[in-house]
């Protein structure tokens, strides 16, 4: 089992930046891959920036340029360094971790944070 704790949302102007960090707790050498996803007012739900055990990053086309994530060697905490944000990033940016055992893959989903765009 794995326990995802959140934080640093808010509300940040345009142009403005933010970083948000996700811990993870329990077992936590079984994971594969920590990131963040978005949920946006319309009900959109995507995939913002990944990164694997070995350092492999993915970001949404979105977000590239803009976002950075990195994942602590301990592999137990994510962050998400966000610069020139702007109004249509404003979403509910929720963690994941996927970890993987012998019997498994299994995601993990944190509670989210509300990150707001706006002058």
């Amino acid at each position: 089992q794995v326990q995802l704790v959140e934080s640093g949302g808010g509300l940040v102007q345009p142009g403005g930046s933010l970083t948000l960090s996700c811990a993870a707790s329990g077992t936590t050498f079984n994971i594969n891959q920590m990131g963040w996803h978005r949920q946006t007012p319309g009900n959109r739900h995507e995939l913002v920036a990944s990164v694997t055990h070995d350092g492999r990053r993915n970001y949404a086309d979105a977000v590239k340029g803009r976002f950075t994530i990195s994942m602590n060697t301990a592999k137990d905490t994510v962050n998400l360094q966000m610069s020139s944000l702007r109004p249509e990033d404003s979403a509910v940016y929720v963690c994941n971790v996927f970890t993987v055992t012998p019997s498994g893959g299994r995601d993990y989903w944190g509670q989210g944070t509300q990150v707001t765009v706006s002058s």
